[in-house]
């Protein structure tokens, strides 16, 4: 289990993403923390639990049970919020604001009890929110990041690292997914 098994799961057409995950998984913009919790939250958003499962054997070592619970927090939170926003936002694009000012009343607690440090978890529901295509939580998350004193290259990298673990959750769904000949 962990990265380097996975990465031997994937294709020949796959190879960049085995390629990527090795580099981006060093990469010294994000504090380890930073770095796993960032590739676990995005091992949820991507729902494939071979990508998971690996992930999760890794990150455990960097993060500890607190933070991989902040970590899966920050992708079902944003799993909710991606969803809410992003009707929202399209409403609003269609000329209708008046849900976009109607209150949310979801519970949203762990956005501010996680036990994570406020931008390790704002980069990982930056991360979650580029995975699901919500550009209101992307943009509002990244300002965040940003006045919490990430530069712009620690954001870019925690935003590569949801690409690609995305990516590599997408190839392996195509291979388990072909019938056996």
């Amino acid at each position: 289990m962990g990265l380097e098994a996975l990465k031997n799961l994937l294709p020949e057409y796959a190879k960049d993403q085995k390629l990527n995950l090795g580099s981006l998984m060093a990469a010294p913009e994000l504090t380890p923390v930073q770095l796993w919790g960032t590739a676990l939250a995005s091992a949820v958003a991507s729902r494939n639990a071979t990508v998971f499962a690996h992930v999760a054997e890794d990150a455990r070592a960097h993060l500890g049970s607190e933070l991989m619970d902040a970590a899966r927090g920050a992708a079902t939170i944003m799993g909710m919020n991606n969803v809410y926003y992003r009707y929202n936002h399209m409403m609003q694009e269609a000329g209708d604001a008046e849900y976009a000012s109607m209150p949310a009343r979801l519970r949203m607690q762990i956005i501010a009890k996680n036990g994570a440090e406020k931008l390790d978890f704002e980069l990982w529901c930056l991360a979650v929110s580029a995975i699901n295509g919500c550009s209101a939580c992307v943009v509002s998350h990244e300002k965040v990041c940003r006045e919490k004193g990430a530069s712009r290259a620690a954001v870019h990298t925690a935003v590569k690292i949801a690409a690609v673990i995305k990516a590599t959750a997408d190839a392996l769904f195509a291979e388990e997914s072909l019938p056996q000949a």
